[in-house]
């Protein structure tokens, strides 16, 4: 039987502590979307510039290089697992730079996922490149994927349309690194911003979804999917990081700190004419987690 690390009291928000390769076969349930930041193997020794001075990239032992069949096997397990949790007019999305992200498209369209689109996540304030040698990085690549070729899967095009001041939203977004007001609770090393993992969400779920973030880190996406109205189950390995995820689900407990979280969010504010309510009320839960 498996026991949530954190479970917030309206059941909107929980964490799993652990690796998601041993969790997710133990339980049986189908999410309407996975957002899954993996492991990008950027830990190679190398340094970068980080708020004016010289840091490490060195994320950790999770993040460090295997060689290119390690990686592979590693993205093959783990989004097989993936593929037995989502629902068959489901979506997952993947973030990655060009370490990893090759690799994550050869191993969906290998399981049978249609790659409806890749997103490039501009960063409009990247670190320099203190080498001098090749050109900034200032993007990452964060991959759309529906289950099944032939089902058709759940997008939000009005609400986009909507979002993008009545034009069709391109795959190029632009959004700055995440806010010294995202790092309250503490910092993952490589958080994503609320405003991304709630546009993903907004695109491509509705009210009260569950949404399934396996690589789940400070929980930036079940942060974002609250703020809106979704669900949310993460798992994480790394225990100092699932407290960051706890204390971060207390934190917007706080009315005043939820509304002005949501108010820093574009595309919430912008969202409200199409949905006007994103609380989610004790009879919405009609189907729960089995645990």
């Amino acid at each position: 039987m498996i026991t949530p690390y954190f479970r917030s009291a309206d059941r909107t928000f929980t964490i799993l502590h652990g690796d998601c390769s041993i969790l997710l076969p133990q339980f049986d349930f189908k999410f309407d979307m996975i957002f899954a930041d993996p492991p990008y193997f950027l830990s190679n020794g190398g340094i970068s510039v980080h708020a004016g001075k010289i840091v490490s990239v060195n994320k950790g032992e999770w993040d460090r290089a295997g060689s290119p069949e390690q990686i592979n096997d590693f993205n093959k397990r783990w989004i097989s697992l993936c593929r037995e949790k989502l629902k068959d007019d489901g979506t997952i999305w993947i973030s990655g730079t060009y370490h990893n992200i090759f690799s994550v498209a050869n191993s969906l369209t290998e399981m049978g996922f249609k790659i409806l689109n890749v997103v490039t996540w501009v960063k409009t304030n990247p670190p320099p490149n203190i080498s001098c040698r090749y050109f900034t990085y200032s993007t990452e690549f964060i991959i759309w994927a529906r289950k099944s070729a032939k089902r058709p899967h759940h997008f939000n095009y009005e609400l986009m349309k909507h979002l993008n001041e009545g034009k069709q939203m391109t795959d190029v977004w632009r959004f700055p690194a995440i806010a010294p007001w995202e790092k309250s609770c503490g910092k993952h090393p490589t958080q994503k911003p609320l405003a991304l993992l709630t546009r993903i969400i907004l695109a491509s779920t509705d009210k009260n979804a569950w949404v399934l973030d396996p690589f789940a880190g400070s929980s930036t996406t079940g942060i974002a999917a609250n703020l809106i109205g979704r669900r949310y189950l993460g798992i994480e390995r790394e225990q100092n990081f699932a407290d960051i995820s706890r204390n971060r689900r207390i934190e917007i407990d706080n009315f005043k700190t939820y509304s002005d979280y949501r108010s820093k969010i574009k595309d919430i504010a912008k969202s409200e004419i199409y949905e006007p309510n994103c609380l989610v009320c004790e009879d919405d839960f009609v189907v729960d987690l089995p645990f």
